[in-house]
């Protein structure tokens, strides 16, 4: 088994993205071969000046190891060192078809009413996600619910490639179940919206740099509800906001939110949420201060990220070269 999967390098990681991938990967290493990549050639299908972008690179690089990644147990690159991803989606971009693309609604989306002025890229982003994962005759992939159509575009151009050329060089990736559940992380000023980093209140979100003083703070203001907290799962339809902290706890703890609400049933939020936010302290306390400490060796971040974009180029070469060969090109 071998999997793969990316994250863009944006700035401004909060809880949702730890909870909802970054800790999830980290389970993964243990399960099955990984590569994980920073997408920065992903993030180009939005305006974002070059400094950022750099920056933001060396940023994620630090997350993701200070949250558990381990750079020998799993391959950490950077997807622009690596121009087999780009040579490889021009190829998929003339094996897949225009009608594929129309019906990915993660484009309408993005774009809403401002189609006409999308860039191109962000069009045709679902073929480069592709090539991302078949380059490396990944097995499997995560995804939420939101990237499974990618999934089975990536099935669809692997298998039509396959048929026209006669060859057997594309795995059909299968969605990865792997690495246990990965919590969605809502507002906490509105349980009905993701945690985002793009939310004009910074109260609405618990960043990875936040002080343990700052998480205590905002918990302590998070919306709730004034009931107490249920028996059951059942009893938490409805109110979005305590669905929301509690959820939180589990991930947090690896307890199920029965587990949570046997132990707080009948209890009001003046007494969970400081339990909430000890949790988070003991969660994020020492995340943060490996961040810390990787930030201030920019030169030994550059050097995981060479050693692992090394690894990902010599595993994906063979394909890439067979994928020349198959279509009549030289390699």
């Amino acid at each position: 088994m071998r999997v793969v999967s990316g994250i863009q390098p944006t700035g401004g990681l909060h809880l949702g993205n730890l909870l909802g991938a970054i800790l999830r990967w980290v389970r993964m290493q243990d399960e099955a071969e990984c590569l994980f990549f920073l997408a920065d050639l992903h993030a180009l299908t939005i305006d974002v000046a070059p400094a950022e972008l750099r920056s933001n690179v060396r940023e994620m690089a630090a997350a993701l190891i200070a949250s558990g990644i381990d750079p020998k147990k799993s391959i950490l690159f950077q997807q622009s060192a690596i121009p087999a991803h780009p040579e490889l989606a021009w190829i998929l971009q003339c094996t897949a078809r225009v009608g594929w693309l129309n019906r990915m609604t993660q484009f309408k989306d993005k774009t809403g009413k401002s189609r006409e002025g999308a860039s191109v890229g962000l069009y045709t982003y679902p073929v480069l996600q592709a090539a991302d994962v078949l380059l490396y005759r990944a097995t499997h992939v995560p995804v939420g619910e939101d990237q499974k159509q990618h999934i089975e575009l990536a099935r669809d151009i692997a298998i039509k490639f396959n048929t026209d050329y006669e060859v057997d060089l594309f795995v059909p990736p299968e969605p990865f179940v792997g690495g246990g559940t990965a919590a969605r992380v809502m507002s906490l000023r509105d349980g009905t919206s993701k945690m985002s980093k793009s939310d004009p209140s910074d109260m609405s979100r618990i960043n990875l740099t936040d002080s343990d003083d700052t998480i205590s703070q905002k918990i302590r203001k998070a919306k709730t509800d004034p009931e107490p907290l249920p028996e059951h799962h059942a009893g938490l339809e409805g109110r979005p906001e305590a669905k929301n902290l509690v959820g939180i706890y589990g991930a947090v703890t690896g307890e199920t939110v029965e587990q949570v609400l046997a132990r707080f049933a009948g209890q009001g939020f003046g007494a969970f949420k400081p339990a909430l936010a000890d949790a988070l302290v003991a969660l994020l306390h020492p995340l943060r201060s490996s961040l810390e400490e990787l930030r201030n060796d920019p030169a030994e971040l550059d050097r995981h990220l060479a050693e692992g974009s090394e690894r990902a180029a010599e595993l994906g070469a063979p394909t890439l070269a067979e994928a020349y060969r198959a279509i009549g090109l030289p390699r």
